[in-house]
């Protein structure tokens, strides 16, 4: 038989204000902006009119009042429904960083230039929406011509592919859609002129590529019957071209302009550190006062249908102020947390040199705040800081710790800087190995060692050393 067992367990349930100021939170400055358009829209208690003392056409002399005049049977507070973080100003301008065009659109829009037939067109945005965010193709052109046909319902063959991906790859930025990087390199110098030295690293690239890659140039020099000067020249050209093409546009918000607003700006008086937040708008929340005047009618009221129509306005009432309060611990969120990172990285924030910058982990600033970890994780999430220095994001502050040879803690961006120094200082023609660099970081007062170095190297972007090799 089986037995019937009472347990008692402690959950934890998040109310819908929490579940609202969690999700605000996240949003950076313009999606905040566009939640509080929608919020306008959806609510229909809700009136965003700039001036509530307009009289009405169907009620002469109705206004629209605050949240605050709704005086309600129950004690629930009433909340102030402006956040005043914005001059007097009502449409204020704010800056606006890294606006790009879309990779893909771009290609698109040089697509349409081209003097192509229905089919052409089909076949080429076909191949521009396979192009990896880098530039290039990476899948063979058998697989395209059956995705074609399965996919899109056209029936080709892998030369009217070919004939098309060869137009694709004469648009810019030189080098896009080209299969590896041998044949990208090669895309970008024949857009150039034709010199001894562009032709001879042409020739380098065709016939001589694998010892290219792994630096083997007395080889180059035998076989290709050319001199060190010329190799030089012809590298020189080499090394000036784009590997990843399609890095030089932006494909984020699919597909669409990305705009960064700074969510804070770094103010500096008399040697103290301050910030202020960006001017935007956001409007002053009121409700329309046919429904303020509907919910009053039907207090005392015994009509079933206007209890009903107050019901509905009482809990989109609830809702608006839900969705303010929200705003409001949004807005003390961000400006704690902020001032928190301003307090620990404060000789950083004064010159930007990041040997000032010092190890710091998201529990730290919990600490300082009282929040959560997960979330100050959200507050530092796709949100900037403008400095005199740069445009930052907040993650870019947090970094792990370790300590030096007096015992001191540094931060590995700190770590990672010192790398980039000492490489930058190698002699190019015996570039050093990952031992000698733990060497010469020791030099410096850094206990580091080889693994790490090689973590390090890689995210630096830093090759091998047999890579840095120059003539």
């Amino acid at each position: 038989m089986p037995k019937q067992v009472l347990e008692i367990k402690q959950t934890q349930r998040l109310s819908p204000l929490q579940i609202q100021t969690i999700k605000l939170i996240e949003l950076p400055v313009q999606e905040l902006e566009q939640k509080i358009r929608s919020e306008l829209e959806e609510n229909p208690v809700l009136d965003d009119d700039p001036h509530p003392e307009r009289e009405s056409s169907e009620d002469e002399g109705a206004k629209d009042v605050s949240l605050d005049e709704i005086k309600e049977e129950d004690d629930t507070p009433q909340y102030r429904l402006r956040v005043n973080n914005w001059g007097k100003d009502p449409r204020p301008e704010y800056n606006t960083f890294s606006v790009k065009e879309s990779f893909t659109q771009n290609l698109s829009n040089q697509l349409g230039y081209k003097n192509l037939d229905k089919r052409e067109r089909q076949i080429g945005e076909f191949i521009i929406g396979s192009l990896d965010s880098d530039g290039y193709l990476r899948r063979d052109i058998e697989s395209l011509v059956d995705d074609l046909a399965f996919r899109a319902g056209l029936e080709t063959t892998a030369e009217e592919v070919e004939e098309v991906l060869g137009i694709i790859q004469e648009f810019e930025p030189a080098g896009v859609g080209a299969r590896d990087l041998r044949e990208c390199l090669l895309l970008q110098l024949r857009t150039k002129e034709q010199n001894a030295d562009v032709k001879c690293a042409i020739r380098i690239l065709e016939e001589m590529f694998t010892e290219f890659s792994n630096r083997h140039f007395q080889k180059i020099v035998s076989r290709l019957g050319i001199d060190k000067d010329q190799l030089k020249r012809a590298i020189a050209k080499i090394v000036r071209l784009n590997p990843s093409p399609g890095g030089q546009l932006d494909d984020s918000y699919s597909d669409q302009a990305q705009q960064i607003v700074p969510d804070f700006v770094l103010v500096i008086e008399n040697g103290e550190l301050s910030f202020k937040m960006p001017r935007f708008r956001i409007p002053e929340i009121r409700v329309n006062s046919k429904y303020a005047k509907l919910l009053n009618t039907a207090k005392g009221s015994s009509d079933k249908a206007e209890k009903e129509a107050a019901s509905f306005v009482k809990q989109k009432i609830d809702s608006a102020k839900w969705f303010v309060e929200a705003l409001k611990q949004r807005q003390n969120t961000l400006q704690k947390t902020m001032q928190a990172i301003l307090e620990y990285q404060h000789d950083y924030f004064f010159d930007g040199d990041e040997r000032n910058l010092r190890p710091m982990v998201l529990k730290d600033i919990a600490e300082m705040t009282g929040f959560d970890i997960s979330t100050i994780s959200r507050v530092v999430n796709s949100k900037y800081i403008e400095t005199h220095f740069g445009i930052f994001p907040l993650k870019y502050f947090f970094s792990e710790g370790m300590e030096n040879k007096e015992g001191e803690e540094v931060s590995t961006r700190e770590l990672k800087k010192a790398l980039q120094e000492c490489v930058d200082a190698e002699d190019k023609k015996k570039p050093l190995t990952d031992e000698q660099l733990v060497g010469e970081m020791s030099k410096r007062g850094y206990k580091v060692a080889r693994r790490t170095i090689a973590k390090y190297r890689s995210q630096l972007g830093i090759p091998l050393a047999r890579w840095r090799k120059q003539l």
